[in-house]
């Protein structure tokens, strides 16, 4: 189960999140985002991560100029889409970085819309469907995911702690293309300020339950 924190912008904040070495690490363009990124972020830090650290951009409808000036200045590798971004903006960007394709979920969500991107996404996210774009902090019926028939890889958000961690391997038998979970609000002392202590204890878990499987 892979880890991706999202939602950073403090530098010593991001060097110290940095040490526990997260699969991915995401950083907001979204200008109506607490957590907006795009005034503050240090680039010089980001190329100091570990370079196992994959670093995100995540936008909301961005313009295609826009999302590539952003990508070429920070250097990320991975781009993620929480608007209504089509499967064709999305085959325009793909030299830019991988992309996740983010969706909203609910009980009256078509997870056949996924098909359409399969040829052009990384990776899809399914969060908690919300009024307003990005992460509600609360957690939808994960039981929905029955509903997705496709093959790609996905991460799963909302409302996800240490709290509900211990249910991470089930989860994995029931969907076998669960490929790790986004965390955000629930590990912040504010926005955009993550607890290092509350995400060592989340990354302790998962190591162990990563241990565990690869030893089965």
């Amino acid at each position: 189960m892979k880890l991706k924190i999202c939602g950073m912008r403090d530098a010593e904040n991001i060097k110290a999140v940095g040490k526990l070495k997260p699969d991915y690490m995401g950083f907001i363009f979204y200008p109506d985002s607490p957590r907006f990124a795009g005034e503050v972020l240090d680039k010089q830090v980001l190329l100091a991560l570990p370079p196992t650290v994959k670093k995100v951009g995540v936008f909301v409808n961005p313009t295609r100029m826009e999302l590539i000036r952003v990508m070429a200045r920070y250097q990320f590798d991975f781009i993620q889409l929480h608007g209504q971004e089509t499967p064709e903006f999305c085959e325009s960007i793909r030299l830019y970085g991988r992309i996740i394709k983010a969706f909203g979920v609910d009980e009256n969500f078509d997870f056949e819309i996924t098909k359409e991107y399969d040829k052009v996404c990384s990776h899809f996210l399914f969060d908690t469907r919300s009024a307003a774009p990005g992460g509600s902090g609360t957690r939808f019926d994960w039981n929905l995911l029955f509903n997705y028939q496709g093959g790609k890889p996905f991460l799963l958000s909302g409302g996800i702690g240490t709290q509900n961690a211990k249910t991470f391997p089930a989860l994995r038998k029931r969907f076998p293309y669960l490929a790790g979970v986004d965390v955000n609000s629930h590990f912040e002392k504010e926005p955009g300020m993550k607890d290092v202590t509350k995400l060592t204890k989340l990354v302790k878990i998962l190591k162990k339950q990563n241990d565990e499987l690869s030893g089965q």
